[in-house]
């Protein structure tokens, strides 16, 4: 337990630490594009929120009180519910007007000279590559950290991040180019940015929705069929399952065992997992033990006296 509680400490001290760099990357990005009056960067930014918003998931669901050490996954509540549906408003709003600015820039003018002068520096473009150097050193820490802890939370905000990484590469190449005098570099970054913020909105929620809307990711019938086949297993109730098949899956359950199967629980309780995962793939298992009652099988044993009982009666 000690060592668990460790694991999400230091899990939740490397999140807090990346949701403070992520909004001191937004803060310096919105004072760049200010500064500049450059689009792109505003549309880069629209990234640097989709980041923040995976970091801050990430942290509510290390301190939810359903998960045990950081490698579970389970349903969201309505605070994640409602600040993924904040979110896509945010950048559906920003994001389309980014691009219908962008696409009326390129369509009125392609040389943007009647357009306001697009005020790039060198001191900008090297600002902004050092946060992006210090984002992706922490995003690499976090990323070797998860494999240690074995922590899904902590690898799949890093893979995120990592994952746009290529577009902060490719937009600081660009600034580069607005700065020599290719102003159009500036609307056409802002275009391509815009469209990549979707996908990368969609990559995002195309994890989480089917955790905020808490479907089964397997039925309780599948799995109490398979829990039954285990030797000493007599029942299986009270079956819960959350997560996506194939990426990783909390199952908890009840299990009632045979009293002469009791003192081999945990041989059971490996036997069931190990099932499981060999049908499913990646899974954690909860299981609460307990001792099949001789309530239960009075029943059976009533139905077979009456019938002995009928039998002696016809002969």
């Amino acid at each position: 337990m000690a060592e668990v509680r460790n694991q999400k400490g230091v899990s939740r001290q490397i999140l807090l630490m990346t949701l403070w760099l992520t909004l001191l990357m937004l803060v310096v990005k919105v004072g760049s594009a200010w500064a500049t009056r450059s689009l792109s960067i505003v549309a880069e930014s629209l990234h640097t929120v989709i980041d923040g918003f995976s970091t801050v998931l990430s942290l509510i669901a290390l301190s939810s009180p359903n998960r045990q050490s950081g490698r579970e996954v389970w349903g969201h509540g309505r605070l994640e519910t409602g600040l993924a549906l904040l979110l896509v408003a945010l950048l559906g709003f920003a994001g389309l007007s980014l691009f219908g600015v962008a696409v009326d820039q390129l369509a009125t003018d392609p040389t943007l000279r009647t357009m306001p002068p697009i005020r790039m520096r060198l001191s900008v473009i090297g600002l902004l590559g050092i946060v992006y150097l210090a984002s992706m050193g922490l995003a690499l820490f976090e990323r070797k950290v998860s494999r240690s802890l074995d922590s899904s939370i902590l690898k799949l905000n890093a893979r995120h991040i990592l994952q746009d990484a290529w577009l902060t590469a490719l937009l600081l190449i660009g600034l580069f180019g607005i700065w020599r005098g290719y102003a159009w570099f500036d609307p056409f970054l802002t275009i391509v940015m815009v469209i990549a913020a979707g996908l990368s909105c969609w990559r995002v929620l195309n994890w989480q929705l089917p955790l905020m809307v808490r479907q089964v990711a397997i039925a309780p019938e599948a799995i109490g069929q398979i829990v039954r086949q285990v030797q000493g297993v007599t029942q299986c109730y009270e079956v819960r399952s959350r997560g996506i098949v194939g990426r990783q899956v909390f199952i908890e359950m009840r299990v009632m065992v045979h009293p002469e199967f009791l003192g081999a629980s945990e041989w059971i309780v490996e036997q069931i997992e190990g099932a499981i995962r060999d049908r499913y793939g990646p899974v954690q298992v909860m299981i609460f033990v307990e001792e099949a009652q001789d309530e239960l099988q009075h029943p059976f044993e009533q139905v077979r006296s009456d019938q002995s009982s009928r039998e002696m009666d016809s002969n």
